[in-house]
């Protein structure tokens, strides 16, 4: 069955990717800074930044100081240009069965999933990367490649192992 509005997992990670990117101007972010903003496993955020890659929408540089960025200044590159890269076009159905069971030539649900279709992409297609650029936050600086600085499990995530007391030399001896 077809869905009034589907925008994917996948899809709804590129486009808060893309607008983390717009946001870091010239900036680089790595993929586990990206993952760990988003609250996302680093292999999904690598899967979906491969495939903006392959639609020519982000450029990535390897190494430590490697990452990710905007292949185009965010004033040219439009939302709806991000989901289509991962979802495919934007799908046009106006039947959310995906193929007409009524017996009349009109849907049971009037224009509304026409109009709201419609409505999506004049949405996308009119919204540009800078429009959102500065809507979500950047990882903060101070967390280095970890990525920001969060409260709750990532942080526990994180630090587990590194508050434990180290044993003493000679304390395996000592049994």
């Amino acid at each position: 069955m077809a869905k009034l509005l589907r925008i994917s997992d996948a899809a709804t990670l590129a486009l808060h990717t893309m607008a983390l990117l717009a946001s870091a101007g010239a900036d680089r972010l790595s993929a586990r800074q990206l993952a760990d903003r988003l609250s996302a496993s680093r292999a999904h955020i690598s899967k979906v930044l491969q495939r903006l890659a392959r639609a020519g929408l982000v450029t990535s540089v390897r190494g430590p100081r490697g990452g990710f960025s905007l292949a185009r200044p965010a004033e040219q590159m439009t939302m709806l240009e991000v989901y289509e890269a991962i979802d495919g076009p934007l799908d046009d159905s106006t039947c959310l069965l995906g193929a007409p069971v009524c017996l009349g030539k009109t849907c049971l649900l009037g224009d509304l999933v026409a109009a709201v279709n419609r409505h999506v992409r004049v949405r996308l297609a009119g919204s540009l990367l800078s429009d959102v650029a500065g809507h979500l936050l950047l990882p903060d600086p101070r967390a280095g490649e970890g990525g920001p600085l969060l409260s709750g499990r990532a942080d526990r995530r994180r630090s587990r192992g590194r508050d434990r007391p180290r044993r003493r030399e000679g304390a395996r001896d000592a049994r």
